[in-house]
């Protein structure tokens, strides 16, 4: 491969990443593996080590108040990477000015918005989320919205496909294949629709080879992107998972590094 990206990775302040890893593993009712420490060295170190060269690296605001702190933090923690970090920045379905918030992200230099209707409490065909895409629509931002859960209906592909149709234009990346948990029905609903990239993300571990291929065809690889969810699982075994599943040397390169290039104008 000419580059590995991992497209979807969470990093936290020292201070408090422990704490965040832990809350994301219960939230989540324990997720199988070794978690890892949730900071941007740790992330740098392990993934450099295990061949990754570039990362997508967010965190997501539980309070309006807190947006231009992780903003500023994201985009601290990308300006110390040398080169090897791509930031995108949150916003909050609470805030009072969210064009003021956009704005103040975009002169950060971070390049989309990430949201997880779940953690953020909204359901994401909601209107104050579809304001949201509205504006990332109009400035051509791409916006990361968590999908999928069996547990809940904030994300699933019956409100996903809404999103969809009334933001043709959106560059829109639904994680874990669009639908967490929901694969099956992300796969028979999302396809169809041009604007939608997803990653790979926090799924590999429940799919087996015939599953996997099915999925990654029914997007098209150029519409998949390579990534971890990182700290909950380890960057090799990721990348062993997807290479075993016999792609084709092109679907392979647009996976692993150039379907996230081209969305995000990642040069190498």
């Amino acid at each position: 491969m000419e580059h590995i990206i991992d497209a979807h990775c969470h990093i936290y302040p020292d201070a408090i990443a422990d704490k965040a890893v832990h809350g994301i593993d219960g939230f989540y009712d324990g997720l199988p593996g070794e978690h890892f420490a949730g900071t941007a060295k740790d992330l740098l170190e392990r993934g450099l080590a295990d061949g990754v060269d570039h990362f997508i690296v967010f965190s997501v605001a539980t309070k309006a108040t807190q947006v231009r702190s992780i903003n500023e933090f994201i985009a601290a923690r990308v300006a110390e990477a040398d080169g090897r970090f791509t930031g995108l920045g949150t916003l909050h379905l609470d805030s009072e000015d969210q064009e003021k918030d956009l704005d103040h992200l975009q002169e950060l230099g971070l390049k989309g918005v990430k949201l997880h209707p779940d953690v953020q409490d909204f359901y994401i065909d909601e209107s104050r989320a579809m304001h949201i895409y509205e504006m990332c629509e109009d400035r051509g931002l791409p916006v990361y919205v968590h999908t999928g859960d069996k547990r809940y209906d904030r994300s699933n592909p019956n409100r996903t496909v809404n999103v969809l149709k009334a933001f043709p234009k959106l560059k829109f990346v639904g994680p874990h294949f669009g639908g967490w948990s929901v694969w099956k029905d992300a796969m028979m609903t999302l396809p169809d629709y041009e604007n939608i990239t997803v990653d790979s993300s926090s799924s590999l571990f429940w799919f087996d080879k015939e599953f996997a291929r099915e999925i990654i065809h029914a997007y098209g690889a150029d519409r998949v992107m390579f990534g971890t969810d990182y700290p909950m699982w380890r960057h090799k075994d990721e990348i062993d998972k997807m290479l075993s599943y016999e792609l084709d040397d092109d679907e392979i390169e647009d996976i692993m590094w150039r379907t996230c290039a081209k969305l995000l104008n990642i040069k190498f």
